[in-house]
C-alpha cells in the first residue's frame, strides 16, 4: 500500500505543489496526519504560546492520482479512520459563538486520552466519533489555504466524512493532488464554541477517477444518506448553495423531475450546519437514499 507519512505537509492546496506520491485509479493509500496544530501544544504545560500558526492545520500530501484530469471526478472512499492516543480540546475568545464570553481570558487547553474508541474527559467516558476535518483537491487558480472550505473541498468540517464514507471531488487540475487533516476524535455538528478533539491521526483512502461526470462541488455518501457540502461567508449563504446543489444533483445526476426534487427536499431533506467557527462558514443537505431510489424507480415504472 501506498503511505505518505506527515513528513509531507501543505498549508494550502494549490496546482504548483509537487506530489508526495503518485497511485493509479483504484489504489488504497494511507494518509498520516498532524493534529492541527501540528504537535506543538501536545506536550503537556505548552501553550499557544508555543504554536506557530504560520503552521496551523497541516494536511497531509498531495496526492497525485494518474489519469485525473479537469472536469473528472475523484471517488474517495474512506475505509479506515483511526485517531492517536490523545487529543487536545481548548476554548478561548478567538471564535465561534462564545467568543464574547471567552474574550481576554487565556485559552484554556485540555489534553484528553484517547483509547479503544473512548475519549477521557475528566473521568466521563465520551464515545470517540473519528471524522476528518480537512479533505480536498487543488483548485484551479490561486492556491487556497488549509482553513477554508470552498468547492474543491477543504476545511469543510462535515461529521459525516468518516469511516464508510464515500466523497466526491471536483478534478480541477491534472492529477488532483488530493490532501488529507485536521482529524476531530469528536466533534459536536456545528463546532460551535472552537474546535472538535483535535487529533493526529491515520486514513486509508481508496481513491477512483469517474470520468467528466460534471459535478463541480463535494458531494458525500454513506449507506443512507447522500449530501451536498457547501460553504459561504454566512450561513445564509452557505444553506442556499448546499439547497441548491443538492436540487441539481437531484435533477441532473438522479434523473428526478424538479417538482419531485422539490418536495422530496421539503419531505426528507435535512439541512444541517457543519461548522461556524471559520470566516467560511459550511453547511450540508442531507437526504435518504431509499426516497431517491424509489421516486426513480416509479417514474421508471
Amino acid at each position: 500500500m501506498i503511505k505518505i507519512t506527515r513528513d509531507h505537509v501543505i498549508y494550502a492546496f494549490s496546482r504548483w505543489d509537487k506530489p508526495a506520491a503518485f497511485a493509479e485509479p483504484g489504489q488504497c493509500v494511507e494518509f498520516e496526519t498532524y493534529d492541527c496544530y501540528q504537535g506543538m501544544v501536545l506536550k503537556e504545560g505548552s501553550t499557544f504560546r508555543d504554536f506557530d500558526r504560520r503552521f496551523g492545520n497541516p494536511a497531509t500530501g498531495p496526492l497525485y492520482i494518474k489519469g485525473a484530469m479537469p472536469g473528472d471526478t475523484l471517488k474517495i472512499e474512506i475505509q479506515k479512520l483511526e485517531v492517536g492516543p490523545v487529543g487536545i480540546l481548548d476554548i478561548g475568545g478567538s471564535s465561534g459563538a462564545l467568543k464574547e464570553a471567552f474574550a481576554g481570558r487565556e485559552p484554556v487547553i485540555r489534553r484528553l486520552s484517547v483509547k479503544s474508541g473512548r475519549i477521557d474527559y475528566d473521568g466521563i467516558d465520551v464515545p470517540a466519533k473519528p471524522m476528518i476535518g480537512v479533505i480536498g483537491v487543488a483548485p484551479s487558480g490561486e492556491p487556497v489555504g488549509t482553513l477554508i472550505p470552498m468547492n474543491h473541498g477543504g476545511n469543510m468540517d462535515c461529521t459525516r466524512i468518516e469511516e464508510g464514507a464515500t466523497l466526491y471531488l471536483p478534478v480541477s487540475v491534472e492529477g488532483a493532488l488530493l490532501s488529507v487533516g485536521d482529524f476531530h476524535a469528536i466533534m459536536g455538528e456545528g463546532e460551535v464554541a472552537n474546535c472538535g478533539v483535535e487529533i493526529e491521526g491515520r486514513a486509508v483512502l481508496k481513491v477512483d477517477v469517474l470520468p467528466q461526470t460534471g459535478i463541480s462541488w463535494p458531494v458525500l455518501e454513506n449507506e443512507r444518506q447522500w449530501i451536498t457540502i457547501a460553504y459561504g461567508s454566512s450561513l445564509d449563504e452557505a444553506a442556499q448553495r448546499a439547497v441548491e446543489q443538492m436540487f441539481y444533483f437531484l435533477c441532473r445526476k438522479m434523473g428526478l423531475s424538479e417538482t419531485d426534487a422539490g418536495m422530496l427536499l421539503d419531505m426528507a431533506g435535512d439541512l444541517m450546519i457543519c461548522q461556524i467557527v471559520n470566516p467560511q462558514k459550511t453547511v450540508r443537505m442531507e437526504v435518504p437514499k431509499w426516497l431517491v431510489y424509489a421516486m426513480q424507480e416509479r417514474n421508471a415504472s
